[in-house]
């Protein structure tokens, strides 16, 4: 009998069964952030980044050019079971030789190559417009008091719905377009409120345009402080939770924007009493929001349980996170994987039994199940899960990593 079929055996005597959790895990996508393979650098502007985006490290190989950001994401889909979809940032337009359209006036047809790309491998697009790295994102934008900044991000946004819209149409998925802004203050504020009645009128006239809302969702992710930022953040949670209650859109909760000792886990289950659906972008803050690769650690498992719990139908989950002290590459197939263990892990919990001992306060029993449930043989049901997708399982991916670092990332200037 081999070490799949005696998990499964072992976890059938606590009521779960592994076929079932396997079918429900390859149905669940997650949106695969593109920028971990440059850096957040993307393709219009060769500048800094600004904004409280910081990358540490300078391992050698990443993706300078399209060609190769989109060769690298083929061989990390290759090394993760499912199919997923791709999240863009709107520095990661595609321009002809020669041609350069600013942020205030990009179109569908600079993102072309990027769904032609997607519709090849049958994966969806998400997208974020870009308030950052910019010349006109040195001070605030969306919240600015400069009328031409404001409109310039303005017209930013409305122009990234209607690139968010074609993604949905072209590719027959349902496409997420996510907002985060990164102005604020470094000092205190005289002001707090002016700045933030700018930044709702804006977003008012960005979701003014007509978009298809049944096939396109947008949401607002909301951010504690950042760098340079650290005394006052415009898009607090508060302004975040009550600007998309009120207009009807999505909440989206970074788990690396919050106080350290906030649980985004325990946010979930309050949000989705009043939202039909949430979105999320999974990370690994350390200290703050520093975008670490994703662990297997007690956070994301607990993320991942109030998934499936509420209904993973219910989530836009995106990862979200970059290091360029190590293998990009690797950083990437890890943090995905973990997270999708992580999935797993819930799938594979008895939940109606546990919750069942919760409601008639058997608390003493209820403790020692779970403690149980932490040895099980996830691993042999996760390499299980690899093996029947077709990808490599936990002793071998990496090696497979290795070889395309030596073979094409070192090659690179």
């Amino acid at each position: 009998m081999s070490r799949y079929e005696e998990s499964k055996k072992i976890y059938a005597s606590y009521g779960v069964d592994c076929e079932t959790a396997l079918k429900k895990l390859k149905d669940i996508k997650i949106s695969l952030h593109c920028w971990q393979g440059d850096d957040v650098q993307g393709f219009d502007n060769d500048g800094p980044l600004t904004g409280g985006i910081q990358t540490t490290g300078n391992y050698p190989g990443k993706a300078t050019n399209p060609q190769e950001l989109m060769a690298d994401i083929d061989k990390v889909l290759s090394l993760i079971p499912g199919t997923h979809k791709i999240n863009l940032h709107a520095n990661y337009a595609i321009f002809e030789e020669g041609e350069f359209v600013d942020r205030d006036n990009l179109q569908p047809k600079h993102f072309a190559p990027w769904v032609e790309f997607a519709r090849k491998r049958g994966l969806g697009l998400d997208f974020n417009p870009t308030f950052f790295s910019h010349d006109k994102a040195t001070g605030f934008t969306l919240a600015s008091e400069d009328d031409e900044i404001r409109d310039f991000w303005i017209n930013h946004g409305k122009s990234c719905l209607k690139i968010t819209e074609y993604f949905a149409h072209e590719l027959a998925q349902p496409a997420l377009m996510n907002v985060w802004i990164p102005d604020g203050f470094k000092d205190t504020p005289a002001d707090r409120s002016r700045p933030r009645e700018r930044f709702l009128k804006a977003m008012d006239q960005i979701l003014a345009i007509p978009y298809d809302t049944k096939n396109v969702a947008v949401s607002l992710e909301s951010k504690v402080f950042g760098i340079g930022v650290e005394s006052y953040t415009v898009g607090s949670a508060e302004f975040s939770l009550g600007y998309t209650l009120s207009r009807k859109i999505l909440p989206l909760f970074d788990n690396g924007h919050y106080h350290p000792s906030e649980s985004v886990a325990d946010k979930l289950s309050a949000a989705l009493l009043f939202f039909d659906k949430v979105a999320l972008h999974v990370t690994r803050s350390v200290r703050w929001d520093s975008d670490h690769v994703v662990s297997f650690d007690d956070e994301i498992r607990e993320i991942a349980k109030e998934v499936i719990n509420a209904g993973a139908d219910r989530f836009f989950i995106g990862t979200d996170y970059f290091d360029a002290s190590i293998n990009r590459l690797a950083a990437w197939v890890l943090g995905v994987r973990n997270l999708q263990k992580a999935l797993l892990v819930a799938l594979l919990t008895p939940q109606d039994y546990f919750a069942n001992l919760q409601n008639k306060g058997e608390f003493t029993e209820l403790l020692v199940k779970q403690e149980e449930l932490k040895t099980l043989p996830l691993g042999d049901v996760w390499n299980h899960f690899c093996e029947i997708n077709g990808v490599a399982d936990d002793f071998t991916w990496f090696e497979e990593a290795k070889i395309y670092e030596k073979e094409v990332l070192a090659l690179r200037g």
